[in-house]
This record gives C-alpha cells, sequence and structure tokens, in this order.
C-alpha cells in the first residue's frame, strides 16, 4: 500500500468515526466553557499532545487555558473547568487527577472511546469518540497503530470546539491572531 492511499484510508477512517459521534454532550462542552473560569486540560501521552494544541487554541480566543503539571499552572477552583482526554478514561495518574477536581467541586469533562471508565463516572460531560483504544490495536478496527485514531479525531474534535465558541462569540481569525505568540 501506497502512503497516499494510507492517508486516504485514515481520512476515511476519520469521516466514519466522526458521523458517529454525539453532538449533544458537544454542546453542553461549549457551554462550560463559556461559563469557566479557568479551563484545565490534561491526558496522557499523545492524548496530552492534542491537549496542548486545545489550550493554545483556547487562549486565542479569549479563554484562560492552562495544561496541567507545566510550571506555570495555577491551582484549580470550583469555578473551573477539567478536560481530560484518554482513550480509556482509567489512567490512574488521570483519575487521581479527576477525583481531586471532583472534590474541589470543579467541572469535569471527559473525551474518551470508554463513555463507563471510572473517570466517566466522576465528569458532568463525557465525550464519546467511537475509535480503537491502544489496547484493541489488533482488532481490525483501524488501519492505524494503537490510539491513533482516537487522537487524530480528538484534535479535530477539539478544533471543532473552538469553531463553535468562536461561532458563539463572534470571533474570526483575524480576531484570534491579535493573541498569536510574537516572539518567534
Amino acid at each position: 500500500m501506497q502512503t497516499i492511499t494510507y492517508t486516504k484510508g485514515i481520512l476515511a477512517e476519520l469521516s466514519r468515526t466522526i458521523e458517529r459521534m454525539d453532538d449533544t454532550e458537544a454542546e453542553k462542552l461549549v457551554d462550560g466553557m463559556q461559563r469557566a473560569n479557568k479551563i484545565f486540560v490534561a491526558g496522557s501521552g499523545r492524548s496530552g499532545l492534542m491537549a496542548k494544541a486545545f489550550a493554545m487554541r483556547m487562549m486565542h480566543v479569549g479563554l484562560d487555558p492552562y495544561v496541567v503539571g507545566e510550571t506555570i499552572t495555577p491551582n484549580l477552583e470550583a469555578d473551573d473547568m477539567l478536560i481530560i482526554g484518554s482513550g480509556s478514561g482509567e489512567t490512574k495518574s488521570l483519575l487521581s487527577m479527576t477525583e481531586k477536581a471532583n472534590s474541589i467541586g470543579a467541572t469535569i469533562a471527559l473525551v474518551t472511546t470508554n463513555p463507563t471508565s471510572a473517570i466517566a463516572q466522576l465528569a458532568a460531560i463525557t465525550i464519546e469518540i467511537p475509535a480503537q483504544a491502544k489496547a484493541e490495536g489488533t482488532s481490525g478496527k483501524s488501519i492505524q497503530p494503537m490510539g491513533s485514531l482516537f487522537e487524530q479525531t480528538m484534535l479535530l474534535f477539539y478544533d471543532a470546539l473552538i469553531l463553535r465558541f468562536m461561532e458563539n462569540k463572534g470571533l474570526d481569525s483575524n480576531k484570534m491572531y491579535g493573541k498569536h505568540a510574537n516572539l518567534e
């Protein structure tokens, strides 16, 4: 199989996966983002990288986002939101973080392949991405290895949340550019 053929296969998988997602919880997440004082994002591995990209875009639209674990991340408070990206919804470090956020009273959102996971049980908002988890890498659900389909779909979903937020606030790319990094 040639590279372009693989690319077409990946795009077809992304399209099928996104078609199976439910928009109801997504709208709840956008509403929660608009109400939150600060928004914290977390994920492990590649899911964490998608969360960092999402935090950057949230900053561009004027939200107050933080990546959990960075040195400049402030404390989480009851009027804040924690958005976790976890395919399994069972990652121990993320579950511990979620339990702490829950005890503080923050709003918790989970983006996952497992809507019945331990983290989902604590989340007010659960977004299911119907893609394979990394442990299912040989199940035939995806041509891609491990959790690639989940992670790619998560990044597209995060970008779609930003577009919806922009629509709600009447923002466009020109307005966002004023918050783009200028020390490059």
